[in-house]
């Protein structure tokens, strides 16, 4: 097992939830933490579930840096309307997210190597920046030469989940559109997330 995967599965089970909804997940067999205290429960303080709720949204997506992931607040605190709905927009508008919501890739962690592979193009031109914004209208396209890739066409064939409706993709010409900024209620996550307790979080 590489060391990623190792540490995505690592995730789910000091979580206790399964993150992205796979069913090899070892969250389905042992819903407790790793490590010998790990079946030990005890009620969380709301410094707790505010922290669990920050986890587990940065750790859905790729587990991005914590500077990173602050930097994405600090812009949804400064948009106008609800903050928590924008640093889901704002999530949802990286180009490992689209990517994988257009099921290029068949989860989150193989979107970011995708990219940095340069496997990706929008508008035409090449990007191997996983954590690039993507914007309203923009066509995210595989190059050609990649298009014929085991992994591509798995992920395109799996019926685990659904493209959301503010993507639109062709997986014969293996190109789409980002149609719109999604809120809270668009995104397809497999587990409840709870951004306001994230801002709580930050805003402490």
């Amino acid at each position: 097992m590489s060391k990623r995967v190792s540490s995505k599965y690592k995730i789910n089970r000091r979580l206790g939830v399964n993150l992205w909804g796979r069913p090899k997940s070892p969250v389905n067999v042992r819903d407790y933490g790793p490590g010998q205290h790990g079946q030990r429960r005890k009620k969380p303080s709301d410094f707790g579930l505010q922290l669990m709720a920050k986890q587990k949204l940065k750790g859905y997506y790729g587990n991005i840096s914590e500077k990173q992931f602050r930097k994405y607040y600090k812009e949804a605190v400064r948009r106008r309307g609800d903050t928590s709905e924008n640093l889901i927009g704002i999530l949802e508008r990286r180009l490992d997210a689209v990517i994988y919501r257009m099921k290029y890739v068949p989860t989150v962690f193989s979107a970011r190597q995708f990219i940095n592979h340069g496997h990706i193009t929008v508008n035409g031109i090449r990007v191997n920046i996983p954590s690039y914004m993507v914007k309203e209208g923009d066509v995210v396209e595989v190059r050609e030469k990649s298009r014929q890739m085991p992994l591509l066409l798995l992920a395109s064939e799996s019926s685990e989940r659904e493209v959301p409706e503010y993507v639109e993709v062709n997986h014969q010409r293996m190109t789409g559109t980002f149609i719109r900024q999604p809120k809270l209620e668009d995104v397809p996550y497999p587990v409840q997330m709870e951004p306001n307790l994230v801002i709580e979080f930050y805003s402490r």
